[in-house]
């Protein structure tokens, strides 16, 4: 198991990205790539992921806007 906390983890993902915004599929691929132990963990770890992005408030949900790509769903950033 990677040895930060989830909010460190995220934190690292986001702040990764040239636009300083990920979407949550993003931001689990992050994970997977840079800490193999999530690739063999249950599924447990992607609730973690959205249980600290929802309720950190060093997390901020951003509209996504057309410039930023096709997907569904909002874009994070660290305040």
């Amino acid at each position: 198991k990677p040895p930060y906390p989830y909010v460190e983890l995220i934190s690292y993902a986001i702040n990764s990205h040239p636009s300083q915004k990920m979407a949550l599929s993003e931001i689990y691929n992050w994970l997977l790539v840079h800490f193999p132990w999530f690739q063999t963990a249950t599924s447990n770890w992607r609730n973690s992921v959205r249980h600290n992005l929802s309720l950190n408030k060093k997390f901020v949900r951003v509209p996504r806007e057309a410039a930023d790509g096709v997907g569904k769903g909002d874009l994070w950033t660290v305040e």
